[in-house]
Parts: C-alpha cells; structure tokens; sequence
C-alpha cells in the first residue's frame, strides 16, 4: 500500500463542552468525520470544524449517531427503521447545509459509537442507514468496520463503501473491537500504535489482544479525537507513514 486515508472524529464540542483539538488535528488528518448534533457538537462549533476542514483541504464526512448526548452516543438503541431512516437523513442534510455554505461538499458517512457497532452486524438497523443514504445522496460513500457484514450489505445495496481499522483500538481474534469496557481496549503508545499502523498498511495484518494475528484489509484508519493524546498519536502515525514512503490522502477522489 502506497497511501492510505487517516480520519478522525471532530466537532464534537458543545458550548462551554470542549472535546479534542480540532484545528490541530486537521492538519495530520485527510478525512473529518464531523459530528452532526446527535451524539455532541453544537451549530457553532460543527461550523467552524467544516469551516477549517475546507481551509485544510480536509475531506468531510457526516459522523451520525443515535439521538444521544447524555451517553455520547455510546448506548445502544432499539430504534424503528423510520425513526432511524428519519435521524439519518435529518443529521446528514444539517451538515451538507453547512458545507455548501463553506463551499465544500460532504463526501462520505461514518455512523458513530453504538450505531457503528450495531449496524457492522445488525442488517435491520444496517439497511436502515444504507436506505437513508440513498434516499438523501445515493453518491456517499458509507464508511465501516473492516471485514464486517456492513460493507457487502451496502455495496449490494449500491453504495460505494471504505473499510476502516482503529488505530487506537485494540481488536479480538475474530477481528471485533475490544469492548471498551474491557482492560487495554483503548490503546495510548504512540509509537506502539504507529508500529501497528505500519504493519497494517504494508502487511494487511494487526495483533490481537491474545498476540494472534489477524488480517485486516482497510483503506482508512481513525484516530479518536476524543483519545487521551490523540492528536500525538496521529502525528506519530503520519511520521510513520511518510518516512516508509506512504502518503496520507483521502480516500475520495481529489
């Protein structure tokens, strides 16, 4: 692999709120998930992301989530298909209103916390979201966990999709995401981390939690804006990158 995107979650600030460094992250990272009002981030604060985001040539993207701000959209929900279909298209269509403003568009959708994890192996909820996609902007592209069910769904649903790895997450031997409530879910090192990156770039592989190996084919990696030290761990991953020769650039066309 001669270039790979590196993304991260931003604008999840909201008013006196402040949550991770988002200027200084968009100048390591080539795609922003943006929040878009349901799990955090406020008009002001997603304005002023997507307004740095075009500045920095930064790819956005819609990060929608369930209507949760109190759990930072980390709860599961038993939502209906219209409801969901419904908070989809309501989020996504706040944020291209915000782009076109910034004379920029939104290119791709990355469902956040508790709706990733249950649409990467939920086809109800998971053809919910892909069917609000459609109906709002068939053109997105939908971002999703590597290797998991998600992407088939959507691509047979006609959806251009992207796998992502974590960078700051440890993974199971099936290739799931430690839980983070379990010890050494989330991972801290930053040349610990660059080190995993670069060997899921060039060898398509990471470790897992128990030392197996396990293969991983992602164009994407995310960094957590919201991670203790995260944008270290990002600059660590983009030194990394460049000194073994790989670019970091968006996954959407130029």
């Amino acid at each position: 692999m001669t270039a790979i995107d590196l993304n991260s979650d931003l604008g999840e600030s909201y008013g006196a709120w402040r949550m991770g460094d988002d200027e200084t992250m968009l100048g390591v990272v080539s795609s922003a998930n943006v929040a878009c009002g349901f799990h955090a981030g406020d008009p002001a604060g997603i304005w002023k992301t997507v307004e740095a985001a075009a500045e920095k040539g930064v790819s956005i993207g819609a990060h929608v989530s369930y209507p949760d701000r109190v759990g930072f959209g980390r709860r599961d929900m038993d939502v209906t298909r219209g409801e969901l279909i419904a908070d989809v298209i309501y989020q996504i269509g706040a944020l291209k209103g915000m782009a076109a403003a910034a004379g920029v568009t939104v290119g791709y959708v990355k469902p956040h916390g508790a709706l990733y994890n249950r649409i990467a192996h939920d086809p109800k909820q998971g053809q919910a979201v892909i069917d609000a996609i459609k109906a709002i902007d068939p053109s997105l592209v939908l971002m999703g966990l590597a290797n998991a069910p998600i992407l088939k769904l959507a691509q047979a649903s006609g959806l251009k999709t992207v796998a992502e790895a974590f960078a700051d997450r440890a993974y199971t031997p099936d290739g799931q995401l430690v839980s983070r409530r379990e010890p050494g879910a989330v991972l801290h090192d930053p040349q610990l981390i660059a080190r995993r990156m670069l060997q899921l770039a060039r060898q398509g592989t990471l470790e897992a939690i128990d030392g197996s190996t396990i293969k991983i084919d992602a164009q994407s990696i995310c960094v957590h804006g919201d991670s203790p030290g995260a944008v270290a761990i990002a600059q660590e991953i983009r030194r990394a990158f460049e000194a073994d020769g790989i670019t970091v650039r968006s996954f959407l066309p130029a």
